[in-house]
């Protein structure tokens, strides 16, 4: 699973095309992108809130093997 769970500010810049925090903020509530502010005043956006979602890799179980043969061959 990835780390980063928001975008970091140069994301949201590059998003909003701006760096100003209060036109971000205004970018944001016009496109109805779900955020919130920082104690600082700054955006915060989720990455799942704009689409950005790294799939986390999904690990296949291992063949089912009954313990009457013994163990697996190659282990």
């Amino acid at each position: 699973m990835s780390e980063r769970l928001c975008l970091t500010r140069d994301e949201i810049k590059a998003l909003t095309r701006t760096p100003q925090k209060a036109r971000q903020l205004k970018f944001l509530r016009q496109n109805g992108i779900r955020h919130y502010i920082d104690g600082h005043g700054w955006p915060v956006v989720l990455r799942a809130a704009v689409g950005i979602i790294d799939p986390a890799p999904v690990a296949t179980p291992p063949e089912w093997w009954p313990n009457k043969l013994g163990p697996r061959p190659g282990s």
